[in-house]
């Protein structure tokens, strides 16, 4: 739906276009979304779009770090709020199953990245340092669990970080193709956190 554009300081504006862009990206695919629709989406000109990003390329990289730094947010509130790791990693699972949850849209944009990857030489180089940053947090955030001893300790917290990963994004492929529903991927959660748990 677009909307009356409204003038926005330089920053504000970058932030809009990358909330709309993750948007329909997240709805369409990097390859069927242009420049054009993100703009008309944000309620403004195309060539306002180009003065914030070079490229469509360096918008997706964009929506793609921004929604990384939401998921990592909202994974250091739920550490925040809980008394220990299990406890965070219950509240986090319980939390993302809604469509424009920030993790489900990180799994949609690994999927598309992944497909375009082998053609785009800047996706395949942005990508493994995206996804590798992301295990790395999450293995810190498993082997802090480990320390405070409601993980087991004898779990190699950089392979669960690996399957993590995988089950993102192979629920995601499950979800665009009916695969899975909802309810096995809550059961396939609660089996891996089973495994984990002390």
């Amino acid at each position: 739906m677009t909307t009356a554009a409204t003038r926005l300081p330089a920053a504000e504006r970058r932030l809009a276009l990358i909330e709309t862009a993750i948007r329909v990206f997240s709805d369409g695919s990097y390859r069927g979304t242009t420049t054009a629709e993100i703009a008309r989406e944000a309620g403004i000109s195309e060539p306002i779009l180009y003065r914030h990003f070079a490229s469509k390329r360096d918008l997706y990289l964009a929506a793609l770090d921004y929604v990384w730094s939401e998921v990592r947010g909202a994974w250091e509130d739920a550490l925040g709020r809980s008394a220990n790791v299990l406890e965070a990693l219950e509240s986090i699972g319980r939390g993302n199953f809604a469509a424009r949850d920030c993790k489900h849209q990180l799994s949609e944009l690994w999927v598309q990245a992944l497909s375009e990857a082998t053609e785009d030489p800047a996706l395949r180089k942005h990508l493994p340092k995206h996804m590798r940053e992301v295990h790395d947090y999450f293995a810190a955030m498993l082997r802090t669990g480990q320390e405070q001893g409601v993980l087991h300790g004898d779990r190699d917290v950089d392979a669960e970080a690996w399957i993590f990963l995988s089950g993102s994004v192979m629920g995601m492929v499950g979800r665009r193709v009916g695969l899975m529903d909802d309810e096995e991927v809550r059961r396939i959660r609660a089996a891996r956190l089973a495994w984990l748990s002390a």
